[in-house]
């Protein structure tokens, strides 16, 4: 580990500091635009959305971000995360790979989404914000939302998607059990959403459904803000607390990672884990290969197109240049509920383009078989989402496993799957197919992205 590294970490093990892989971009990210001039956004264009912080976090690019006391006072709940060696799985493999995974499923929320939840709901509450609106997927992010709400005092609105809302009760009922009012999307309780259902009233929803109605509602009052559980750079940036651990946690077992894997919807759990060592491979030389794994029903970086486009379906949010399958695409109705996005973030978008990391995707099916194979040798059960990381290493052990390679593989558990087990349940019974999306939408949606001079 590099001294640079070195000291973001206290003497508890705990970040000091998130960091920022704008410092260290090889090439420039092209300028966020505003959707209506067309021009780069300024931070007035962002007041309406988010709080002061948050926008001098999403322009930075500064290297170290100091994270603030109150927060850290927070994540040492149960901070730092552990990192173990997986070697049941390893046995029952029968590979030479040394497999790692950072678990981030001891949160409250049982994920990694409070490492940006708890940050966010801090500076809207110094900055005297009373309501924050969310969207949702699975229902991790809302669920972290929630909590993060209800420690600082803030009302949280949360619009889950209605495939989720409806395959994920105990998601909502977390989120409720906290205070928040959760949602299914597309709702008529916003302009957006009426017109959705105007058109499509059995409507299963989608995250840029979501994201329009919750930007919506959070416009209409002063004392509102909207929060983002995934995409943009301040969300990413506060997710580096796992890789800055994982790098400390790694040295203390005198490895290091061939191969560091994230699944990726949004981006921000891939970020987290795969930033960090990023920056070594920058900065310091190293080769570590990042892979990022998504789902082939909504395979964002394996198929879709790098340009400009909406992170939402009602073009009411900035346009960013990433890997995009179209706002009105549609994901089918996949149990990975936090992959079902259009588009990936534009600073991973950014360093696929530039090949510094590596996209795969996978099919529903042997991502679930999967997370079974891990979790009857190490004893968690993974979320969904997780299972595409999980699928990626054991086909990564399994390479080493037939070239005779001895290679340290690490991935990101960013989630347990306790309020999934529904779709376990599911798999077992042999209920759950591998789903597609129509090949012909794909193509309207990406025929619809928007010009831009």
């Amino acid at each position: 580990m590099s001294d640079t590294v070195k000291y973001l970490l206290d003497e508890e093990h705990l970040p000091k500091f998130w960091y920022n892989i704008n410092a260290d971009l090889p090439q420039p990210m092209a300028p966020v635009l505003h959707p209506g001039t067309q021009q780069p956004i300024t931070p007035d264009d962002l007041a309406p959305l988010f709080p002061r912080a948050v926008i001098e976090q999403e322009m930075s690019t500064e290297r170290e971000i100091e994270i603030p006391e109150p927060v850290r006072e927070v994540y040492r709940q149960w901070r730092p995360a552990p990192l173990f060696r997986a070697r049941r799985l390893e046995k029952a493999l029968q590979t030479p790979a040394r497999i790692y995974y950072k678990y981030e499923g001891v949160s409250p929320a049982g994920s990694h989404k409070p490492n940006t939840a708890i940050a966010q709901a801090f500076y809207n509450q110094q900055e005297g914000v009373k309501r924050i609106t969310t969207e949702t997927g699975a229902g991790q992010w809302g669920s972290s939302l929630a909590l993060a709400g209800s420690l600082f005092g803030l009302e949280i609105v949360v619009y889950m998607v209605k495939v989720s809302f409806n395959h994920k009760p105990y998601r909502r009922a977390f989120m409720e059990t906290f205070g928040a009012q959760c949602i299914a999307s597309p709702s008529d309780t916003t302009a957006s959403g009426r017109a959705i259902l105007a058109k499509n009233p059995d409507s299963t929803g989608s995250l840029g459904m979501a994201i329009s109605e919750a930007v919506e509602l959070a416009v209409q009052r002063d004392d509102t803000r909207y929060a983002l559980g995934s995409v943009l750079n301040h969300v990413l940036l506060h997710q580096t607390v796992t890789g800055l651990e994982a790098l400390e946690q790694m040295a203390m077992a005198d490895d290091y990672p061939d191969m560091v894997i994230g699944c990726t919807g949004g981006g921000s759990n891939f970020a987290g884990i795969a930033f960090p060592f990023l920056h070594e491979n920058l900065r310091q030389g190293l080769n570590t290969e990042l892979i990022a794994v998504e789902p082939s029903a909504c395979p964002t970086l394996t198929k879709g197109a790098f340009a400009y486009d909406f992170g939402d379906t009602a073009q009411l949010t900035p346009l960013v240049k990433m890997f995009t399958l179209g706002a009105s695409f549609v994901p089918p109705g996949f149990h990975a509920g936090g992959l079902r996005y259009h588009g990936m973030a534009p600073q991973i978008s950014h360093l696929a383009h530039l090949g510094l990391i590596k996209p795969r995707s996978y099919n529903q099916l042997e991502c679930f078989a999967a997370g079974v194979q891990f979790a009857k040798a190490e004893g968690i059960v993974p979320a969904p989402e997780a299972n595409h990381a999980v699928r990626a290493a054991i086909h990564e052990a399994e390479k080493c496993r037939e070239a005779g390679e001895s290679k340290a593989i690490l991935f990101n558990l960013c989630g347990h799957g306790h309020f999934d087990m529904q779709a376990y349940t599911d798999y077992s019974a042999g209920k759950l197919q591998d789903l597609t999306y129509d090949e012909s939408e794909l193509a309207m949606a990406l025929a619809g992205l928007p010009s831009v001079c």
